[in-house]
């Protein structure tokens, strides 16, 4: 079987108990070397096959994992985060389908809910915003134009931007397109949970420069919302006159 592990953002125990056992049992190890946390590697096995992604191609990565499963071994592809969101996955999947390679995926923590962890956030808030967006400006991966940031600004949703900080300058100005005012809460988390973890808490207005002055790189997560600020009404749901099925 090829497992894909979602890692998690980076510190090491915030992978999933089951992707740790299997990591610890794997005997061919496939992992995201320019992201994944280097010290999940004294997870694996003493004897385990372990290679390095960052300077793979697509075939040569499928090429290990199929090979693997035809000597009669398990392998994981450890990712990132959780697999699903900006993994590059599916291509993975489609080719070991088309060996008849059979997969199965463990999931993992987000870096954008370990950046709202970080944060002490919680991204919806009740009367302001019920609905979270999770979303990146178009770079050298093209966006549906339909998803652009202005489009989505104008949802008034909570906004969770990935891969996008290097191009913080863009991200406020098409923000602001969307209608968003210039005191609307930014919080940008670079490094979610690892060691040198930085959170800014700013506003549309202030976000570029403060990014820049803090010398912020790539590996960000950038919050914006009316739900990130204070203010908001308490949820009903423990509310003394509320009722459900656990309380009359």
């Amino acid at each position: 079987m090829i497992y894909f592990v979602g890692a998690g953002p980076g510190d090491p125990e915030l992978i999933t108990v089951r992707g740790r056992r299997l990591l610890a049992g794997a005997p061919v190890v496939v992992y995201a070397g320019s992201l994944v946390n280097p010290e999940l590697l004294a997870l694996c096995r003493p004897d385990a096959i372990v290679h390095n992604s960052a300077g793979m191609t697509l075939e040569e990565i499928v090429a290990v994992m199929v090979a693997a499963h035809r000597e009669g071994r398990d392998a994981v592809r450890l990712h990132t985060g959780d697999p699903a969101l900006y993994g590059a996955v599916r291509e993975q999947m489609e080719a070991l389908e088309r060996e008849n390679v059979p997969y199965r995926v463990v999931p993992g923590v987000s870096s954008f809910l370990a950046a709202a962890a970080a944060a002490g956030l919680e991204l919806t808030a009740p009367g302001v915003s019920q609905t979270v967006i999770v979303t990146r400006l178009a770079g050298r991966t093209a966006v549906p134009e339909a998803e652009n940031l202005r489009t989505l600004a104008a949802t008034g949703a909570t906004l969770v931007i990935l891969l996008s900080v290097q191009m913080i300058e863009q991200v406020a100005a098409e923000l602001a397109a969307g209608g968003l005012p210039p005191d609307t809460p930014v919080i940008v988390v670079e490094r979610a949970s690892w060691p040198d973890e930085k959170v800014v808490r700013t506003s549309l207005g202030g976000v570029a420069g403060r990014v820049r002055d803090l010398g912020i790189g790539r590996t960000a997560v950038i919050m914006v919302g009316r739900a990130l600020g204070g203010g908001a009404a308490p949820s009903r749901l423990y509310a003394a006159d509320f009722s459900h099925g656990y309380r009359k």
